[in-house]
């Protein structure tokens, strides 16, 4: 990943930390058929030195030759984005030499993915994610809810991923490049536009 020295993070909880915000991630791999990429959502886990990603696929996916292959995978964690206007700059009233950009942040992992064909160890992947996203709910939902026998027919259908981090790169864009002034120019952009409030927050927060 190019990434300059200002926008590199490189603290692993911060990295994890966005993982688990944004857990829907591009998976991608090169196989026989070249180079495919899907999204997935993902669990992450404790292990190793990066820590370890799970999650589960159909029997019939496409990718599931080039991940049974052992070729090494890398998956792309996006986390929040948003257009930056040159009018949010004070240095555009003094200067003019300045043009728009994106700000955002992102994590790239990679590993050697390992397919687990096992009805027990998927069911307790998609139970971990679906209440990671059910517990905020009034009435969260969980997979007892639904019948044991349709539950097992799709377990059926299923594989497990499991991806130990043999790599783990951060990107934080969020104008450390600018002046001091027109950081804080963006910053008060955004929160008077009352646009991108999760890069309101990221850019705040460092």
């Amino acid at each position: 990943m190019h990434c300059r020295s200002a926008f590199r993070e490189e603290r692993l909880d911060v990295l994890h930390g966005l993982m688990t915000a944004h857990p829907l991630a591009t998976l991608i791999t090169a196989g026989s058929n070249g180079l495919e990429a899907n999204l997935m959502p993902f669990t992450l886990h404790a292990g190793g030195e990066h820590g370890i990603l799970r999650a589960h696929l159909a029997r019939g996916h496409s990718q599931l030759d080039a991940l049974q292959g052992g070729a090494e995978a890398l998956i792309v964690f996006q986390g929040p984005e948003c257009y930056v206007t040159p009018a949010w700059y004070p240095s555009k009233a003094e200067h003019g030499k300045v043009v728009p950009t994106w700000n955002f942040a992102m994590v790239q992992a990679r590993g050697k993915p390992v397919i687990l064909d096992d009805a027990t160890w998927v069911r307790a992947q998609i139970e971990e994610l679906t209440n990671n996203h059910e517990g905020q709910r009034a009435s969260p939902w969980k997979v007892a809810d639904a019948p044991d026998d349709f539950i097992a027919a799709q377990l059926k259908a299923l594989v497990g991923i499991e991806i130990p981090i043999r790599s783990i790169e951060g990107k934080w864009k969020v104008s450390q490049n600018r002046l001091p002034a027109d950081r804080q120019g963006v910053i008060d952009g955004l929160r008077s536009e009352q646009v991108c409030p999760s890069m309101l927050a990221t850019m705040e927060a460092r």
